[in-house]
């Protein structure tokens, strides 16, 4: 069973859970979701760090990220993820073929 880490802008946060159920149920994958802050609470620069670190530390224990770009969408953190990935030599899996931006 592949491993993999769900990479995508917070604005899909609802459409990557969905994804995820997806990804496990019909693939057959073993998802390993962000971390979703559903209550809106304001987040310090000591906690974003520490939610940076552990996403990465996700990427590290996975066989593959999937990357949500939907409408092409790839915002620079998830870039900087995807370049981290390639680095660890993981496998890039695109939502989306077509890249827009």
């Amino acid at each position: 069973m592949k491993v993999v880490t769900i990479c995508g802008s917070m604005r899909f946060e609802k459409e990557m859970q969905k994804i995820a159920w997806k990804l496990e149920t019909i693939e057959g994958y073993s998802i390993i979701q962000c971390v979703y802050n559903v209550e809106n609470n304001s987040i310090s620069e000591e906690q974003l760090v520490k939610l940076n670190d552990a996403h990465y530390k996700k990427i590290d224990i996975s066989d593959a990220i999937y990357v949500v770009n939907i409408n092409g969408h790839i915002g620079s953190q998830v870039k900087k993820e995807i370049e981290y990935a390639l680095s660890k030599g993981k496998e890039i899996i695109y939502h989306e073929t077509k890249e827009q931006n």
